[in-house]
């Protein structure tokens, strides 16, 4: 386009009444004419003459040549009077503004980084020169992804002032799909099995609508790869793709791919061998080697030797090693030999260790979880743990790290750890509706990361219809350089069963606690603690489950006071966590054993234990997609008797499930009722002197009493619940968000039970006649096989103001008397 202007220019030129002559002259002044933005003198100062100096036709069209390569104008003439020279000139358009219209597959961040390296920026002038440019290799990106009918155009409005809007106006159409991949040449395997595991999928059925069979020229490149991959991982180290071609129906919806390949014969290896540094650990690299004499050649596993050498010696800080394998080949035998040659190269050593984006948290707080040290040797499966370690805070979302060479050093390195926070605070705050309980709420906050020092500390405040409680509590995880934790805290809380869904009481306990844990390794620790307890439980109906418990606690001469005790606890516990984060995590395993024991001068003498594990399986390279299998057990008894009655776990410290911990289930629903047991009497004689007056009614046998199941749930002292959860990518959000947002299908299953139950003891019992229980029958509560399932979706966000969780869930199996919640929503709920 420049040569065709300055041609056109040139014989303008010459054709004009100011025709410049052949023979050389001495410029007497120099005039720019169509100036707008670009200054005299910086035009001047392009051109390779000044005032005074001879010049001949050649040195103008040399002048033209630099002024056009100055970028500035669109138009240049020169014209001759007398000595005189004269450039007219037309600038190049300033880009005013840049608009896109109808891209999907590209996001406008990507075309205007694109834009911005062709220097098409706004406040710019613009050169047009690159428009056709531009549009062709949009255009190609479509054919590449399958879009052979998109349209990509660039229009131009010009405005007063020379300037212009750019409109990129886009016409995509739809995807080609790949109706069809042949393979010629393929004797020993059938298509099915060579293109197993390729991506490229071929005219898909309505039902597989989450699959893509859309062409992608990267997609079909791979899946060359993989067709390759598939013969030499079986032995076919002669095996070539010969040719593959694409072609594109007339209608360019369709696309036909077809494969020529050349097979060949399956090569045995006959020796491996070793050549270059093996840092002194020759016979533990030969060891862990997988490639032996005698079998098939393997391209996978000669990757995985060569990936595996690599990493071992990256572990000694040799970060930059080289390892190739080599192959001698005997066609005539068919058998091949391998040589592994191995470079080291210099051991890499850690010169500093930046950390950055935290800004609520301290750097020491990030540092202390950081195995890495600075001045020893670099090792990537150190690297790789601080990086799990850092991201198991429970306010750390994300953590990338970042080797940099130090300059004028071939041996050094500084390590950049970038965080990306969360919230260390929240809220806890729940609302939630049910078919039995109604509408409930509650609210509460708490800190995690007090001032950013990664202890948490300050005020727990819990407030609901059914209970109210405040801890003021204080943890600091590295009481110890070692990892020695130490924490303490102060308790109150009023609790009223009969809002909670559970049999009617009023329970107020304070306290205090100390508790401290020492690591073991680096991933188990084993924590240790100490309460003491002040309770009061006062309105309570009693039933008959209450007999041992009342027995133990009341007081001959006052029966109808409120039960006072205070228990002194110790408890124990140890915690295995090979999770890769603290919050939303997608792989590893999460084991945990706690146990708390009453001391034997306590008022009630009793344990109880809790198991919990939950193992992450990620199903995707990108850990988008992950499998979670959580279990849940319990049990709970009483040691020890009082005036003749065994002790037993105290119906306040219960296991209860539903709500929370099995959705779909009323909150706290599920486990043994409450009975009562009434005692049935027969009326008086008659006042044999006419008076009036008849004796009292007799209470009659035992066996005469009837009774009555609650509609509410007082717990039990077992339990047990699993969980099964898919969790998922969550539809219709943006890839920056899916650290804070999850969605998982899950199914629960479980059961709460009492191991003390006996069902015999109401077998001669007659019903309550009056009864408004929601149980039609009396169920054995002591039966651990009465399993409830329910299933469901749920989605958790970590907002803001804290974790937030919606689930949406159905009962799949149920017991008499168990109540539906189809929905509920909380925040501050733990994952």
């Amino acid at each position: 386009m420049t040569i065709k202007r300055l041609v056109a220019a040139m014989l303008l030129a010459t054709a004009s009444n100011s025709v410049l002559a052949e023979q050389s002259f001495t410029v007497k002044d120099i005039q720019v004419e169509g100036l707008q933005r670009v200054a005299l003198g910086a035009a001047l100062n392009n051109l390779p003459f000044n005032i005074g100096d001879t010049v001949t036709e050649y040195t103008l069209s040399k002048g033209i040549k630099s002024l056009y390569a100055a970028g500035h104008f669109d138009e240049i003439a020169v014209f001759r009077d007398g000595n005189t020279i004269t450039f007219r000139v037309k600038e190049r358009p300033t880009i005013n503004a840049i608009e896109f219209d109808g891209n999907k597959d590209i996001k406008e961040e990507q075309l205007s980084e694109s834009l911005t390296n062709q220097k098409i920026i706004i406040g710019e002038q613009l050169d047009k020169t690159i428009i056709r440019e531009i549009e062709n290799g949009l255009t190609e990106f479509y054919h590449g992804v399958g879009k052979y009918n998109a349209k990509v155009a660039i229009k131009l409005t010009y405005l007063p002032r020379n300037r212009v809007n750019l409109k990129l106006e886009f016409v995509e159409g739809d995807a080609a799909s790949v109706r069809q991949i042949n393979i010629v040449g393929n004797e020993l395997f059938d298509d099915a099995q060579i293109l197993k595991n390729t991506e490229s999928l071929v005219d898909l059925p309505w039902w597989r609508f989450m699959s893509s069979d859309r062409y992608q020229k990267d997609t079909l490149k791979g899946d060359l790869e993989k067709v390759r991959s598939f013969y030499l991982d079986r032995g076919y180290l002669r095996f070539e793709i010969e040719a593959n071609t694409v072609a594109v129906s007339p209608d360019k919806t369709s696309v036909y791919v077809t494969l020529q390949v050349k097979e060949g014969e399956q090569y045995t290896v006959t020796g491996v061998d070793f050549v270059g540094d093996l840092i002194g650990q020759d016979e533990f690299i030969k060891a862990m080697l997988p490639l032996k004499s005698g079998q098939l050649y393997n391209g996978a596993l000669v990757t995985y030797t060569e990936e595996s050498i690599a990493k071992f010696l990256a572990s000694f800080g040799y970060a930059n090693s080289k390892v190739r394998t080599s192959t001698n080949i005997n066609d005539e035998t068919k058998e091949v030999s391998l040589t592994l040659s191995v470079d080291p190269g210099k051991r890499v050593y850690v010169n500093r260790i930046l950390v950055s984006g935290n800004a609520a948290t301290k750097d020491e707080v990030i540092r202390r979880e950081i195995r890495q040290m600075e001045g020893a040797w670099l090792s990537n499966d150190t690297l790789e743990s601080s990086k799990l370690w850092v991201q198991r805070l429970p306010y750390i979302e994300k953590v990338e790290f970042e080797t940099k060479p130090v300059p004028g050093t071939e041996d050094k390195v500084d390590v950049d750890f970038k965080i990306k926070e969360r919230s260390s605070g929240s809220f806890n705050a729940g609302v939630s509706f049910g078919s039995y309980q109604g509408l409930a709420f509650q609210f509460g906050i708490e800190q995690q990361s007090f001032l950013g020092s990664g202890n948490a500390a300050g005020i727990s405040l819990n407030t609901n219809k059914y209970q109210k409680s405040i801890n003021l509590s204080y943890t600091d995880a590295y009481f110890t350089l070692d990892g020695i934790s130490l924490g303490g805290n102060v308790f109150y809380s009023d609790f009223d069963g009969s809002k909670a869904g559970a049999e009617a009481y009023n329970q107020t306990s304070y306290g205090t606690g100390l508790n401290f844990g020492f690591p073991i390794n680096e991933y188990s620790r084993l924590n240790f603690g100490t309460a003491v307890t002040f309770s009061e439980i006062a309105y309570i109906q009693e039933f008959d489950q209450l007999r041992h418990f009342r027995a133990v606690l009341v007081d001959p001469n006052r029966p109808d006071q409120a039960y006072k005790f205070t228990n002194y606890d110790v408890s124990v516990g140890w915690i295995r966590s090979t999770l890769n984060r603290g919050t939303f995590p997608t792989d590893g395993l999460r084991v945990s054993l706690t146990g708390k024991i009453t001391t034997p001068n306590s008022d009630l003498t009793y344990f109880k234990t809790n198991f919990e594990a939950a193992n992450y399986i990620a199903l995707s390279n990108d850990h988008s997609w992950s499998f979670l299998s959580k279990l849940e057990l319990g049990y709970g008894n009483g040691y020890g008797s009082n005036n003749g009655y065994d002790h037993t776990l105290p119906f306040s410290d219960n296991f209860y499930a539903g709500g929370q911990n099995f959705r779909g289930f009323e909150n706290r629903v599920i486990g043994p009722r409450a009975i009562y047991r009434y005692v049935n009497s027969i009326p008086g004689l008659p006042d044999p002197i006419g008076s009036g007056v008849g004796l009292p009614t007799l209470p009659m046998s035992p066996e005469f009493d009837s009774y009555d199941i609650s509609t509410r749930s007082f717990g039990g002292n077992a339990m047990a619940i699993a969980t099964l959860e898919l969790i998922t990518p969550t539809p219709l959000l943006k890839e920056d968000y899916a650290n804070s947002v999850r969605t998982s299908l899950f199914v629960d299953a479980g059961n709460v039970w009492d191991t003390e139950f006996d069902i015999n003891r109401f077998a001669n019992l007659t019903r309550y006649q009056n009864s408004n229980s929601l149980q039609s029958e009396l169920l054995d509560y002591s039966d651990a096989g009465m399993i409830r399932v329910s299933a469901g979706v749920t989605v958790q966000w970590i907002s803001p103001m804290g974790p937030l969780t919606f689930s949406l869930a159905k009962i799949i199996k149920k017991y008499d008397g168990d109540e539906q919640e189809n929905f509920s929503f909380n925040i501050g709920t733990t994952f």
